[in-house]
């Protein structure tokens, strides 16, 4: 069950006293957005998501991709990395005072200043009492036009992590969903969703900013009918509920597809937000299908360990 939420007029059937108790489900609230140059305005309109997505029944919220400010690498502007600040600092405490407001666990995407010169593409994970409980950074960085992200970021090197948060009502006696961070590039890449999955996450989240470029339109069907594939994908071959929140809106000649969406571990699509505007969703996940799917589709069962070691190679020998 998916409720969306008009941001002018807000309606959902899905409340925290009428919705369901049982103790599986997990609901998962995604926020599309569209940003311009004002950060501030930005900030605020994602916090204004997460609590509608919060009052709509979210146990747990994601965000876009870097969603503080217009997507940065463009173009290569040594005045960007202005924009980057400490993690924790002041925009994770933001995220921090909102979870712990709303009693909901966050995902969220910051421009990390990790050192004078250092910088990283970096999911959070905030738990619903407000405490900073994990921190991904993007360990696959995209060079291509207007995405020039080897000029500002250095490869993650948090590995592949599950996240436990605390989900449900603070009045409830909590449960735990293990969270798997990924960042947008991340989903083109098997392994990732696959180490990921083993590390033990139920749900994949990737905060997202991926868009089509002014000048390919021919492209552009089989440009999001191929990351959606993908996406789709993930969540099959390794039995996990995929979530993928994207930015939507132009910037520039690029203009983010929105579509954020989240697929079940048989590859259902459970909700899809729309490609133009911006949207906050939230969608029921029965984490008892984790085991369904995988007890059917036996995939981790029939892996042959003994001969992927070719894997560490970049390429065939």
């Amino acid at each position: 069950m998916a409720a969306r939420i008009d941001r002018a007029t807000y309606h959902t059937s899905m409340n925290r006293q009428s919705r369901s108790t049982k103790p599986s489900i997990v609901r998962v609230g995604l926020v599309q957005s569209a940003c311009t140059g004002d950060r501030e305005q930005n900030v605020a309109q994602a916090l204004a998501g997460i609590a509608e997505a919060a009052a709509g029944g979210a146990d747990i919220v994601c965000l876009q991709e870097l969603f503080a400010g217009e997507y940065p690498c463009q173009a290569e502007d040594h005045g960007k990395f202005a924009e980057a600040e400490r993690v924790p600092g002041p925009l994770t405490e933001q995220l921090r005072e909102a979870a712990r407001q709303h009693g909901v666990a966050i995902v969220g995407s910051v421009f990390e200043r990790r050192a004078d010169g250092l910088f990283h593409n970096t999911a959070v994970v905030i738990d619903r009492d407000g405490e900073h409980a994990g921190t991904y950074r993007k360990m696959h960085i995209p060079d291509d036009p207007h995405y020039y992200e080897k000029f500002y970021f250095a490869p993650g090197d948090t590995g592949f992590l599950a996240v436990p948060t605390a989900i449900g009502p603070r009045e409830a006696k909590p449960r735990t969903l293990q969270v798997g961070p990924l960042v947008c590039w991340d989903q083109w890449y098997p392994e990732a969703a696959r180490l990921t999955a083993m590390a033990g996450a139920e749900a994949i989240f990737y905060p997202t900013a991926i868009g089509w470029l002014d000048g390919e339109e021919s492209l552009h069907r089989a440009q999001y009918e191929s990351w959606d594939t993908m996406l789709r994908s993930h969540a099959i071959a390794n039995g996990v509920f995929v979530v993928a929140v994207n930015r939507t809106g132009r910037e520039g000649p690029l203009r983010f597809w929105g579509a954020s969406v989240v697929y079940a571990p048989s590859g259902e699509t459970l909700v899809r937000a729309g490609h133009d505007t911006p949207e906050t969703v939230v969608v029921e996940c029965d984490l008892a299908r984790i085991e369904w799917s995988r007890t059917r589709w036996p995939f981790f069962r029939d892996r042959r360990i003994d001969a992927y070691g070719g894997l560490l190679d970049r390429w065939g020998r």
